[in-house]
């Protein structure tokens, strides 16, 4: 269409681009398979490159996995700590040794479309790394138990940071801690554990963000997790219509 006709610019006028909650990422199995060895999630992190996705995958409407909490969570940039005692990943060498003979799972679903389509490019990288990779595409329906049970290496994920209550404290004790129960990456790590349960127990705001990033830091340094994307979403609000606030959830 004619940038300059009347209807694009009007469409243009409507459209709202905006930041959503929601954050795309490699979840590692470190419970059980080939990803229990610490240098071999250090490896898959570093062979996946999420900024690829971006373009290819979601069209530009997404921004490049920066941690858990992307930019619709407005306070965790500026509180971002850094990750530090991370294992050593292997090489591409030493993958292909401690690997012999053994696929690493990669599983996503098709309830969101993209998801298979960023598992196709993940593949790629994570074979260029030395990982033999097979991929299993369902309905979220028929892996969940699977998921939950460790049937897979890794999994493709689209998750909202923040839940029902808003608060981030939610989401890291379901997904990462010892006993939460949407821990997929199967994640048993002591300071991880103390990490939420000090942030959930902190009652003053700042210090309860600053205690959430601290605790990000924590998971990210045990790579049972790799954010890929951060996704935004586009509002239409008519043009006649004022005092509307675009909303990340």
């Amino acid at each position: 269409m004619d940038p300059h006709l009347p209807g694009e610019a009007a469409g243009a006028n409507t459209r709202h681009e905006v930041p959503s909650v929601r954050t795309d990422s490699l979840i590692i199995n470190t419970g059980s398979g080939i990803f229990t060895d610490p240098a071999l999630r250090a490896a898959a992190r570093e062979a996946v490159d999420g900024s690829a996705l971006v373009d290819s995958i979601f069209s530009g409407y997404a921004d490049p996995g920066k941690g858990l909490f992307g930019p619709a969570v407005s306070w965790a940039a500026d509180k971002r700590v850094e990750v530090t005692g991370r294992a050593k990943a292997a090489t591409t060498a030493q993958v292909r040794s401690r690997t012999k003979g053994k696929v690493l799972r990669l599983a996503a679903f098709t309830n969101r479309a993209e998801l298979p389509e960023a598992a196709s490019v993940l593949q790629q990288q994570l074979e260029q790394a030395g990982f033999t990779v097979k991929q299993d595409v369902r309905e979220y329906t028929q892996m969940e138990a699977d998921l939950l049970a460790g049937k897979y290496d890794a999994l493709v994920f689209s998750r909202v940071v923040l839940l029902d209550t808003g608060d981030a404290v939610a989401y890291l004790a379901s997904d990462y801690k010892s006993d939460g129960v949407y821990n997929i990456a199967r994640l048993k790590d002591a300071k991880v554990d103390q990490a939420i349960k000090s942030a959930a127990e902190e009652g003053d705001v700042t210090k309860r963000q600053q205690k959430i990033m601290a605790a990000e830091a924590q998971i990210l340094r045990t790579d049972a997790v790799v954010p890929l994307v951060h996704e935004r979403v586009v509002q239409g609000i008519a043009t006649d219509v004022e005092g509307v606030l675009l909303d990340p959830r």
